[in-house]
């Protein structure tokens, strides 16, 4: 999208726009009239859907997350088994932010987003594409009937995670350069699997 808005979703512009802008300077100089400006809108109409710049940031935050979601849970009920839904999601990961490389930075570099890696009880504050990758892990453990401790499902759940998120960060510096197409490769079992 471009940073100037003409018509259509002028909440969804601004979300976009904000991200850019944090993105860019950070989130201090971030600004309901700065956004505004950015998409060429009165400064007061932000204000229609956002009281302050706070609302606008945990907005982004949403809305990056729901899609995220979105993606992540079609991967996983699209699959056979827990085991494939494993590779799917983890393809599903790095091919988003290789899409949205912003979402990345955005999700990684400002917010505090929280996941407790034990699976001993739920945490109602987990970040849900964690919850996601968490109970789709202790599926696929119960699936393959595989008996293991408390500290055995950690470190494997964080190797899983640091596979994925680590390929998605690679993928999300603008100066790596690569022989091959990121999707190409994410949707073969070469990168992911």
């Amino acid at each position: 999208m471009s940073d100037n808005y003409h018509h259509g979703n002028l909440r969804q512009a601004l979300i976009d726009v904000g991200i850019k802008i944090i993105n860019e300077s950070g989130e201090a100089n971030l600004s309901l009239r700065k956004v505004a400006a950015r998409c060429k809108v009165s400064h007061a109409a932000p204000y229609a859907h956002f009281k302050d710049k706070d609302e606008l940031v945990e907005a982004i935050k949403a809305s990056v997350t729901e899609r995220f979601m979105e993606e992540l849970s079609a991967a996983v009920n699209n699959s056979l088994d827990a085991e494939r839904a494993l590779v799917d999601m983890g393809r599903s990961y790095v091919s988003f932010f290789v899409r949205r490389p912003d979402y990345f930075r955005f999700l990684f570099g400002n917010q505090n987003l929280t996941a407790h890696i034990r699976s001993d009880k739920q945490y109602e504050n987990d970040y849900p594409p964690f919850v996601l990758l968490k109970e789709t892990y202790l599926k696929y453990l119960k699936e393959k009937q595989l008996d293991k401790s408390e500290d055995e499902q950690e470190i494997e759940l964080l190797k899983l995670w640091a596979s994925v998120h680590g390929l998605a960060a690679i993928a999300c510096i603008s100066g790596v350069v690569t022989s091959f197409d990121w999707n190409d490769k994410i949707f073969s079992d070469l990168l992911i699997r």
